[in-house]
């Protein structure tokens, strides 16, 4: 019996290849294989974590020494791992266990505070900084990262930045109440640059302030502190007078951009202290 006849291809025509893509068909989880799921997911992501905290209870119990005289020969011997790796599993325990403590004492609810890391290496950077520097420079590293777990990569160049400039704690640099003109803002808030501000809380190493229309976190290197005595004294009012009007509905659109304006003027002009009285007349605004 001969071969099967086949096909032959005119000369210059490129062979063709036939893609069979299959199509699978997703299942839907119960509500108790989510949760399995979920449990089982922080386990492996943890796992570092488990292994660290007990690498550090058998070091402080020395529950090797029926068998070793140390604990990097008993760590060498039993898990095969050396001296640094253990003790870079101790010390990354130890950073998590703060990230989690001091997040739930405050409470805070954010996205950063919520993403937590799943390897040792993304953590191996903030081992030696202090507690409350470990939780900035995390937060600040889920906020590179895009609101993602951060890379190891990405958190190692935040405490580089940190070391050529150290941070400034929120309360040795200003008051609450206190304005400033912000400055150097990058990213999505980079529209902020050349508005006032004022302080409404301090935190560790950044400070929230209120603008015309939001609650920025800044760092004190974003803040540039307004000395007029008179103009300390007239934006907190000014912006107060601003955010009932933003408050109180829907307004015109041009009035919208004359507030904005507003936002950017450290001082009103006659002129413009006439508008806004007027704006609120016209919104049925108070004093």
């Amino acid at each position: 019996m001969g071969s099967p006849p086949t096909e032959e291809l005119e000369e210059g025509t490129p062979e063709t290849t036939l893609t069979i893509t299959a199509i699978v068909q997703l299942e839907e989880l119960t509500e108790d294989e989510e949760k399995e799921r979920h449990r089982l997911e922080l386990k492996v992501e943890r796992a570092f974590v488990e292994a660290g905290t007990a690498l550090r209870q058998l070091r402080d119990g020395r529950l090797y020494r029926s068998t070793h005289k140390t604990f990097e020969e008993y760590c060498r011997a039993r898990f095969g791992f050396q001296r640094r790796h253990c003790y870079q599993l101790i010390e990354a325990a130890g950073v998590m266990e703060n990230l989690c403590a001091i997040s739930a004492q405050r409470d805070l609810g954010t996205n950063s505070t919520k993403i937590l890391p799943t390897t040792e290496y993304q953590i191996r950077p903030l081992t030696q900084l202090e507690a409350d520097q470990q939780v900035i420079i995390w937060r600040q590293a889920v906020d590179e990262a895009g609101g993602k777990v951060p890379s190891g990569r990405i958190v190692k160049s935040i405490v580089e930045r940190l070391k050529e400039k150290p941070l400034v704690k929120a309360s040795d640099f200003c008051q609450i109440g206190d304005a400033f003109i912000l400055t150097r803002l990058e990213g999505a808030e980079r529209k902020y640059n050349g508005c006032w501000a004022i302080a409404q809380e301090l935190r560790d190493f950044t400070i929230a302030v209120d603008v015309h229309n939001k609650t920025l976190t800044v760092k004190p290197e974003n803040l540039d502190p307004i000395d007029l005595p008179d103009t300390r004294r007239q934006l907190p009012e000014t912006l107060k007078r601003i955010r009932r009007l933003r408050d109180c509905g829907l307004l015109d659109r041009c009035v919208y951009t004359v507030l904005e304006s507003f936002g950017r003027q450290t001082y009103l002009t006659d002129f413009e202290a006439e508008l806004l009285t007027f704006m609120e007349q016209r919104y049925g605004i108070e004093n």
